[in-house]
């Protein structure tokens, strides 16, 4: 069974094991919608995360936008429920210094959780500007495909610090300065995010879609069961040593080895045949 949907976030499956999800107020540049409650953007994305991972036919997520943004984060154009309130700083709707924290903590935070822990691929097609919270939801992902359309912009100029995909992420793919000159100046172009390895892929917004299907054409060919694995070794390896890394690895190198899909995938290379992966 698929999420609840609303009509803010696309959900839409294809038969080739795609999952997209896609930001879906063009007409705002796919700004959010309200703040932690159920049915607001910052609920939905991690929902829909959780039910593409539980769903076996669902091999890669892509998060992307509708029309010319891939997500301009809050509205701070409004102080209304719809959208502006979202706003980490703004109190009209968290009244108070803790009421601000909560909100964030129980929403925001969340979500990027949501999407750091999902154990199959995920890839952002950043197919316009990712601001605030939209890029931190990029950066969240596994894998960055951009544009000439694209840029990440901080809330810097209204006086806000860029949210935990870019604290946290941001200075472990570019190096600290890089990260820091980010945090001092608040807007990267593409040229430049690619330069600094934020951006996986650099390409002409034409050939984005293409480009994103290319890709995922190549993952969806591979044992499922390697990938999950090795995305999980990766990520906890931030945060621990190499000796530590080196035991998940032993640990897991043998079980997959006597995994069904690695038996598939000798046995259809034998035969000279395309493997039928199951993820188990």
């Amino acid at each position: 069974m698929g999420p609840k949907l609303v009509d803010h976030l696309l959900y839409e499956p294809e038969d080739n094991g795609i999952l997209w999800i896609k930001f879906n107020r063009p007409e705002r540049l796919n700004a959010l919608v309200g703040t932690a409650e159920e049915n607001s953007t910052v609920a939905k994305v991690g929902e829909y995360m959780r039910a593409a991972d539980d769903d076996p036919n669902v091999r890669v997520i892509i998060l992307t936008g509708v029309g010319r943004a891939f997500c301009a984060g809050a509205n701070l154009g409004s102080n209304r429920g719809d959208a502006g309130e979202n706003f980490p700083g703004n109190r009209s709707a968290h009244e108070g210094l803790d009421g601000t924290r909560q909100h964030f903590f129980h929403g925001f935070t969340q979500l990027h959780l949501d999407i750091a822990k999902i154990r199959k691929p995920t890839i952002a097609m950043i197919n316009g500007p990712a601001v605030g919270s939209g890029m931190d939801m990029a950066l969240h992902c596994d894998i960055r495909i951009g544009c000439d359309q694209t840029r990440f912009i901080g809330y810097h100029n209204a006086g806000q610090i860029i949210e935990n995909g870019g604290s946290y992420y941001l200075p472990k793919m570019v190096g600290l300065g890089r990260a820091l000159e980010f945090a001092y100046t608040g807007e990267l172009t593409a040229q430049r995010a690619y330069e600094w390895g934020m951006l996986n892929h650099l390409v002409p917004a034409d050939k984005l879609e293409e480009t994103t299907r290319e890709l995922c054409a190549k993952i969806i060919a591979r044992p499922p069961l390697v990938q999950w694995i090795s995305k999980r070794i990766m990520r906890t390896s931030l945060d621990t040593t190499m000796e530590a890394t080196m035991v998940l690895t032993s640990n897991a190198s043998p079980i997959l080895q006597h995994s069904d899909d690695a038996k598939e995938a000798r046995k259809a290379f034998v035969e000279k045949r395309k493997p039928q992966f199951k993820g188990n």
